[in-house]
């Protein structure tokens, strides 16, 4: 079998066009991962209209869409500044998942993806994860 580092088949995650097949388009959600953002730096005040946010998990929902984002941005230009940045992102989302096993929604935990390349597919695992089970944290 012939395994291309993006394709998620090495350790069973869904290859992105599944992953992503819900998430908003890149602008929109580039704008949301921003917002997301600038709340949780106190730049902008977050809305009261809804029920009382658990920090660690908004914290994890926006390391997860910023790194999904970023995964997104360097499957659609694949050059060297895309590519660094998902693996940049996807690498503190790892750190978080290792401080919060808790959180972490798909079968494989971030220690059984070693590999820098593979833990944009442990991003794919964990988006896939996250919006099936209803996008928990924002």
């Amino acid at each position: 079998m012939n395994v291309t580092t993006n394709s998620g088949q090495g350790i069973g995650t869904p290859p992105p066009h599944e992953a992503y097949a819900n998430a908003p388009d890149l602008r929109r959600e580039m704008h949301h991962v921003l917002a997301l953002g600038a709340e949780r730096d106190g730049r902008r005040a977050r809305p009261v209209n809804g029920p009382p946010v658990d920090g660690t998990a908004a914290e994890r929902a926006l390391l997860l869409r910023r790194a999904a984002l970023m995964d997104r941005m360097a499957l659609n230009d694949p050059g060297p500044g895309p590519i660094a940045a998902a693996a940049e992102t996807a690498e503190q989302l790892v750190l978080h998942d290792r401080r919060h096993p808790d959180l972490v929604a798909g079968p494989h935990h971030p220690e059984a993806i070693m590999l820098a390349p593979s833990r944009r597919l442990y991003v794919r695992q964990e988006y896939a994860a996250w919006t099936a089970a209803g996008r928990p944290g924002i």
